[in-house]
């Protein structure tokens, strides 16, 4: 039987960063049915330029949009910086903007940060914008992550593990629907 396949996108450059560890656990707790590819290459995108932005995209920018037009679902998980999305990943998704890739997919979304709040109602907002099959379920604000998950990625606070687990189950559930 052919897996679901699920593109995931970490808002953080950072190596091994928190929303990294965060979908390296959903990955591994997923269920069978599923693969998730956890694109890693948000910083070699360019930066967004109208000008470039035609049939002929710069390449990183045409492959970025292949995986997420190919995949049945999307995964983000972002930081909050300075109180608002982070720059790498409003240039990646400011060169979907152009494009109908996100129209009806169905996208899951976790804002894992100190706070979170702002960047998370913004993510909203743009994949509302970008026509993304959100949700309410598979949304998912978790403030104070740094405490919340080790350097291994592992959930070492109870009430977050519920929370992703719920999120999984919910995200999941999407494509399970018939």
């Amino acid at each position: 039987m052919k897996k679901t396949k699920i593109f995931a996108i970490s808002g953080s450059t950072r190596g091994n960063s928190s929303n990294y560890r965060i979908l390296k656990f959903i990955s591994e707790q997923i269920s069978d049915w599923f693969e998730l590819e956890i694109f890693e290459e948000l910083d070699q995108l360019p930066h967004f330029n109208p000008d470039l932005d035609n049939e002929n995209p710069p390449e990183k920018v045409a492959a970025f949009r292949t995986k997420i037009e190919n995949a049945d679902g999307v995964l983000i998980c972002t930081p909050e910086y300075v109180f608002s999305l982070p720059g790498s990943l409003k240039n990646a998704l400011e060169w979907c903007v152009s494009t109908t890739i996100f129209s009806d997919k169905k996208v899951g979304l976790i804002t894992a940060s100190a706070s979170g709040e702002m960047a998370h109602e913004q993510l909203i907002l743009i994949m509302k914008t970008l026509q993304a099959q959100l949700d309410e379920n598979t949304q998912l604000l978790m403030q104070g992550i740094r405490g919340k998950i080790n350097e291994e990625g592992k959930i070492i606070n109870g009430e977050t593990n519920i929370a992703l687990q719920e999120f999984i189950s919910n995200f999941e559930n999407l494509f399970l629907v018939y």
